[in-house]
């Protein structure tokens, strides 16, 4: 197991922590407007994919706090989350789609630029960017 400082592992059980609620909105209460950012050309019912990828934050969030040995796999699975969920962040900024406040372009497009910090912080916070052991 990778040492990782006490700075990244607080990192990690804020990322997790944050995951986990982004998970449970989406299956609750912020429902729509996760819906609203499905991108139009996935052949899926938007709900659905709201569902799936609320259940997939939540066990990644729970992971990050709870699965200390296995932080730098999950980390590196969390960052995979984060690129694979891009293309709704993307779709919200070329069709101009008002969801979680982000009601003008520029907004939408500051908020594609979160998105690789979302991927580094997963990375580096769980050790998963240090060389492995083998």
């Amino acid at each position: 197991m990778k040492k990782t400082s006490l700075t990244q592992n607080i990192f990690r059980v804020l990322l997790g922590v944050f995951l986990a609620y982004a998970g449970l909105s989406h299956l609750t209460f912020n429902r729509s407007e996760f819906q609203a950012q499905v991108p139009k050309w996935l052949a899926l019912d938007p709900d659905l994919v709201v569902v799936l990828s609320g259940v997939a934050e939540i066990g990644l969030g729970l992971c990050l706090v709870f699965l200390i040995k296995q932080k730098r796999q999950t980390g590196i699975v969390a960052a995979i989350f984060f690129v694979l969920i891009f293309p709704g962040n993307i779709s919200q900024y070329v069709n101009k789609i008002d969801s979680f406040g982000l009601n003008t372009d520029g907004l939408r497009l500051a908020r594609l630029f979160f998105q690789p910090i979302l991927v580094l912080w997963a990375l580096w916070s769980t050790g998963a960017l240090k060389k492995s052991d083998k």
